[in-house]
């Protein structure tokens, strides 16, 4: 998923160059004053800046949304196997409860023959 942001990003970098460079080739080659080819590349460098702000806060409340959603999935994994150990330990202790019993009952079994000859 790095990979896919850091393309993006780079992607969003070249076409943010390719426009302002297209932009300003466009007006110079204009035929016009230059006092309205700069006011122009002004306003179109606060168009594309304004553009670029809001392309960056896109992404960023996307970014959160990933992350407030990689939380929840985080947490409830974390529930899920709290349980699965919680019920994995229960039934361990179940295994050895019923192989203690098994062991004292065989022990028993061997004492009463002993205790019979007796």
């Amino acid at each position: 998923m790095a990979k896919q942001e850091s393309e993006f990003g780079v992607f969003l970098a070249g076409f943010l160059v390719g426009g302002l460079v297209g932009a300003a080739v466009a007006l110079l080659m204009a035929p016009q004053s230059g006092e309205e080819t700069r006011e122009q590349i002004r306003q179109k460098g606060i168009q594309l800046s304004d553009e670029a702000t809001k392309r960056a806060e896109d992404a960023r409340v996307k970014a959160e949304q990933a992350l407030n959603e990689a939380r929840v999935k985080a947490e409830q994994a974390a529930k899920e196997l709290q349980a699965r150990i919680q019920d994995l330990q229960t039934q361990a202790q179940a295994a050895v409860t019923e192989r203690q019993q098994q062991l004292h009952a065989k022990k028993e079994e061997a004492e009463a023959p002993a205790a019979a000859e007796e």
